[in-house]
């Protein structure tokens, strides 16, 4: 095998673990090699002995064994790789930054290794004794380093051959027996060995650091592809709709124009006919004038004998005097209009409505009472889906997470990112609170529901009061008494919303909420008010067939 051949083929004889040539390398079951210190020390951090390069797993941890003919192949390799330095050493002069050899005269070449005994720097040449002399066989050679002299001891002049374990650092023969005397001192590489064996478990946990942050990368990447594809949903839908309302409109105000413009040509038609009629009559009169004129002048006694009796009278015509062209009667066109208009943008919205409900219902999570956070007073199903109030209070520990005064309570679950969405149902109640609560808003003593406090919540009241606390509250009109709410919150957004979930009607919104905390479900079934608002709030699933 020639050296060409063996550098193009260097990457075989690395070791995927420490990346260097293979130093006594062993081989898995699966078929790959790792230097055998490099893949015992990797498993020794971890859990399951794995193969670093299939993830094959081993549920008993390998006898590995020096692999041999590798080795050999190895060996040879190393042979090559110094025969290749040799033969191009005498171009190799030292760049900035790479470490020069210390013996070389004149051109300092580029040093192959650096040596811990003798703390110098050789290029191949100079290094051949090394690899050669069994005298400095011995000597522990490294990739060569700069400040050789910072292995030295200061103070001593000698090797920084030990470790002390008491002070963390390195120390010289003489450090060991005066300065560290009493303290546990141990060979340098028995040091090196726990650190490296650190450094490897340092490694591994960064390594999984990477991990965690590449696939947050990798979600956060979907989570921005499924925004642009919902933002693109939401831009085609908006179009259309608004495409189909602006097409309504214009064909309402053609509609409303069309009408205006048929009574007026009625109008005008039924005008021009009279007008004719009165333009024939004045041209009769008119001869009739002219013709009583004539005869005026006449000095024809006879003539104007014969012709007084037919020109004396006026000629007939129509009497004009209840005979008008009234304007057309256009109040409430444009109202009707209008409100036909308005019908058909309600029809409109409702399917508008029907739509994000289903869109939002696909945010569905389960939900349970949290008897823990219950006040006293309250009674939870055995299923953790209903809650009602009753009239004794129960001895219950008073832990931070119960309220103490009011009766409310939380779902079990938080959540802090992303949407959710559950349902609740109201039916026959005439007070209720529901919403959702930051997991550090007070619990104690009197409470006031409030974003600025930490809630985001809709009631009722009296069975026909219903309003929005957003700190100030805001009264809402609703056409229709809800018996099922649903409520949404998107978490990065910073929206709650609730919706009458019988006709899709949106109840309202809090926009533009920093929720900063984690989230939990809030429910208040309010007092029992004599048995009049004994009804329990029950959690239901959530059916999309709206």
């Amino acid at each position: 095998m020639s050296a060409v051949r063996c550098l193009r083929s260097e990457d075989q004889f690395l070791c995927s673990i420490c990346l260097d040539v293979f130093t006594d390398p062993v081989t898995t079951s699966c078929g790959h090699n790792f230097c055998k210190h490099c893949i015992t020390q990797h498993w020794d951090t971890t859990d399951l002995c794995k193969c670093p390069l299939c993830k094959e797993t081993f549920y008993r941890r390998p006898h590995l064994k020096i692999n041999t003919l590798f080795s050999e192949m190895v060996a040879e390799f190393r042979q090559a790789q110094q025969k290749a330095s040799s033969c191009s050493s005498d171009q190799q002069a030292a760049k900035p930054g790479e470490v020069p050899c210390d013996v070389c005269t004149g051109t300092k070449l580029k040093a192959l290794k650096s040596c811990l005994v003798c703390l110098l720097s050789y290029c191949d040449s100079h290094l051949e004794p090394h690899l050669t002399m069994s005298r400095l066989k011995t000597h522990q050679l490294i990739h060569p380093v700069d400040n050789l002299e910072d292995r030295m001891c200061r103070k001593h002049d000698k090797p920084l051959e030990l470790f002390c374990k008491t002070d963390q650092t390195c120390v010289c023969m003489l450090c060991s027996v005066l300065d560290h005397k009493r303290h546990k001192v141990v060979p340098l590489k028995q040091g090196y060995e726990g650190k490296k064996a650190e450094l490897g478990k340092t490694e591994n946990e960064i390594q999984q650091m990477i991990q965690k942050r590449r696939r947050k990368i990798e979600e956060m990447k979907e989570s921005v592809k499924m925004s642009k594809d919902a933002a693109d949903r939401q831009i085609a839908e908006g179009v259309q709709v608004f495409t189909a309302l602006m097409e309504s409109v214009e064909r309402g105000l053609n509609q409303l124009i069309k009408e205006i413009e048929d009574k007026q040509k009625i109008r005008e038609k039924q005008a021009e006919g009279f007008i004719k009629y009165l333009e024939q009559e004045v041209s009769e009169l008119m001869k009739r004038s002219s013709e009583v004129k004539q005869l005026s002048r006449s000095e024809d006694h006879l003539h104007l004998r014969h012709s007084f009796s037919s020109l004396r009278a006026a000629p007939p015509t129509k009497n004009w005097t209840e005979v008008s062209v009234c304007p057309p009667a256009y109040e409430g066109t444009v109202v009707r209009a209008v409100t036909q208009l308005e019908e058909t943008l309600r029809k409109d919205m409702k399917k508008l409505l029907k739509a994000e409900l289903k869109r939002v219902q696909q945010y569905a999570v389960d939900v349970t009472l949290d008897p823990d956070t219950a006040n006293p007073h309250l009674i939870l199903s055995d299923d953790g889906k209903q809650v009602h109030c009753g009239d004794v209070r129960k001895k219950l520990p008073d832990n931070p997470e119960r309220f103490s005064k009011y009766g409310c309570l939380l779902g079990k679950k938080s959540f802090s990112s992303y949407c959710f969405y559950f349902q609740v149902q109201v039916k026959g109640k005439t007070d209720w609170d529901l919403g959702v609560a930051r997991e550090s808003s007070n619990r104690k003593g009197n409470i006031t529901l409030s974003p600025q406090n930490g809630f985001w919540t809709v009631w009722l009241r009296n069975g026909n009061e219903y309003k929005a606390l957003a700190g100030p509250s805001v009264r809402l009109s609703l056409h229709s008494r809800p018996e099922k709410v649903g409520v949404f919150v998107d978490y990065e957004e910073g929206l709650v919303s609730f919706h009458d979930v019988d006709t899709a009607a949106l109840i309202y919104s809090f926009t533009g909420c920093s929720f900063n905390d984690k989230l939990y479900p809030y429910f208040s079934p309010c007092n029992n008010d004599g048995g009049k608002n004994s009804a329990p709030l029950i959690i239901c699933p959530v059916n999309q067939t709206v």
